[in-house]
């Protein structure tokens, strides 16, 4: 069976063909994986095979996602693991800052200096903003900065030209800072 029969089958509620799916493409979603886990701090907590399989969940878990072809899935994925990765990091950061324990103030004296971290649901809901206007432009920056493909790779995942890529990644860029500093 090919991948667009196994998508076809899948989007039916075939759980075989979903299950032989993920098998077909699992290479690609560890690579995948494996560049965004390549960003992250040392140490994480996440590895690449839970990130994998923790995607999969979401994307075919119940059975509600439609996949058009091969490179819709790929996409979704990407985008799915970057969710992860941020909902990982806010959980850790919760954790990090008390997650719910009683506040009690200290003597700045015995604080060592801050440590400098990005808001990631700042982030988040930054790009969630950005994809309600330009969705592409959010597949950009998914496929480009947190998936790690190059701008021919993006190009031809998206069946757009390399400019176009190109011109979407700069304004992406441009509207993001420009949200995240106001």
């Amino acid at each position: 069976m090919s991948i667009d029969d196994l998508i076809r089958a899948h989007n039916a509620g075939e759980a075989a063909a979903t299950s032989h799916l993920l098998e077909l493409l699992y290479a690609e979603l560890r690579r995948i994986a494996s560049r965004l886990m390549s960003r992250e701090r040392p140490g994480h907590t996440l590895q690449t095979t839970a990130l994998v399989s923790e995607a999969y969940l979401r994307l075919v878990g119940g059975g509600s996602t439609e996949i058009s072809d091969r490179k819709h899935f790929l996409c979704l994925a990407a985008t799915t693991m970057r969710n992860i990765l941020f909902d990982h990091a806010r959980e850790r950061d919760a954790i990090k800052r008390g997650g719910g324990a009683a506040h009690v103030t200290l003597d700045h004296s015995w604080l060592a200096a801050p440590e400098e971290s990005m808001d990631t649901q700042a982030l988040k809901e930054a790009i969630e903003a950005l994809s309600k206007e330009y969705p592409r432009h959010v597949r950009v920056i998914d496929l480009r900065y947190f998936v790690g493909f190059s701008v021919e790779e993006t190009a031809d995942l998206l069946q757009v030209c390399e400019k176009t890529i190109k011109n979407d990644t700069q304004f992406a860029k441009a509207w993001l800072r420009r949200r995240l500093v106001a």
